[in-house]
């Protein structure tokens, strides 16, 4: 059975790294972890995004080690109790995952092993059908667009609405999604605010945390969703 804790973003104004999403992540790897993967790809300074990690997840009550401190990454995934994916810029990250060779390894250990997976912002990214849907810049070119394909739809972290009394003249959020589905094979698109989170348990999920998210659906309008709605028809 597939667990899932698919996160917008690990930091929520007003408080620390993971503060408001650390009841949901204890929930969700209850007595059963005791050694959490953290796989820091998505930025540059892996030993000190690590640290940050580290802490925060030392102060749940787990242990962390970074998946660029073992001498080969895939043996790292194939031994994980759980994985932890970190934001970051995304690109980066899907690249790193394929260079690594462990994007098929991470799909196993979670689908079929039962592996809890975390994902925040860019770890988020990545666990859908595809990163089309990243707010990032490519700053470099992984082999596809791909992702893990953890679930089968696409999620867009840090999903913005558009703000009545702002001048800005540019696209929103909604109209750049908006583009993506006028192309026939493009997947359903979750807008997960900040604060928001995506439980996938099994074949059943549920959105968490402190807002709602906006689901947009090709050649449909977007539909409201608040926390504890039922979400398993994405699945």
């Amino acid at each position: 059975m597939r667990r899932l804790l698919l996160i917008s973003n690990s930091t929520l104004h007003g408080g620390g790294y993971l503060d408001h999403c650390k009841d949901q992540i204890i929930a969700f790897l209850s007595n059963s972890v005791q050694k959490v993967l953290f796989i820091p790809y998505a930025l540059h300074d892996r030993d000190g995004y690590t640290k940050i990690a580290k802490t925060a997840f030392n102060e749940m009550g787990y242990d962390l080690d970074g998946i660029h401190e073992h001498k080969n990454a895939v043996d790292a995934v194939k031994s994980a109790q759980a994985i932890f994916i970190g934001g970051g810029n995304t690109f980066r990250l899907l690249k790193t995952l394929y260079d690594e060779k462990i994007v098929e390894v991470i799909r196993e250990r979670v689908t079929k092993e039962n592996v809890p997976y975390i994902g925040s912002s860019a770890g988020t990214n990545v666990a859908t059908r595809s990163i089309n849907t990243t707010n990032d810049m490519p700053i470099v070119y992984p082999p596809t667009f791909d992702a893990i394909g953890l679930v089968p739809f696409n999620i867009n972290p840090h999903y913005q609405d558009p703000d009545p009394n702002s001048k800005h003249m540019g696209e929103t959020r909604e109209a750049r999604i908006k583009q993506y589905h006028e192309y026939e094979s493009s997947p359903s698109v979750l807008g997960l605010r900040e604060g928001c989170i995506l439980l996938v348990e099994g074949d059943k999920a549920t959105l968490k945390g402190k807002t709602g998210a906006r689901l947009f659906v090709r050649e449909k309008e977007p539909v409201e969703y608040q926390p504890d709605d039922d979400l398993s028809f994405l699945l």
